[in-house]
């Protein structure tokens, strides 16, 4: 294998999906989601740090997320990491990077937002499946003790 681009992110979105129409039509979703680690320092005491992720999806795939998430709801994205390049008003080269996702999954409970997944498939359409299982919230307990 000569390279591997992968993004998974399981985290909250930091506002609702902001989903907005190309000139030939495609929806894009643009999001943002936070990711939270959580760890014990020296002194034994708990800390978070909180990661923001610019996650992208397209077509169907941002018309889903406009209509089933919002504000807070806990959602897996998997995609992979793309960085853009464009001019400015100024005339001052910008960049980003961002996750341009290609699967997503609802995780909140059936009470909170439905759960589900979807996903889009290489010629562009997608497929919505089933409600999943609830995540484990287990996870959330568990005590990282750092080397340092």
């Amino acid at each position: 294998m000569s390279s591997l681009n992968k993004v998974m992110i399981i985290g909250r979105l930091g506002a609702d999906p902001d989903v907005r129409y190309t000139q030939s039509n495609a929806a894009v979703a643009n999001m943002s989601v936070a990711t939270t680690d959580r760890y014990k320092d020296r002194n034994g005491e708990l800390q978070e740090k909180t990661e923001w992720h610019r996650v992208v999806v397209w077509n169907r795939l941002a018309e889903i997320c406009q209509q089933y998430l919002k504000k807070g709801s806990l959602v897996y994205f998997e995609g992979k990491l793309e960085t853009r390049e464009w001019e400015d008003k100024e005339g001052q080269k910008r960049y980003t990077t961002e996750v341009k996702a290609f699967n997503m999954q609802m995780l909140d409970s059936r009470g909170d937002q439905g759960g589900g997944n979807a996903s889009q498939n290489s010629g562009g359409g997608n497929k919505a499946t089933a409600p999943s299982a609830e995540l484990d919230d287990s996870f959330d307990d568990m005590d990282d003790d750092l080397p340092f």
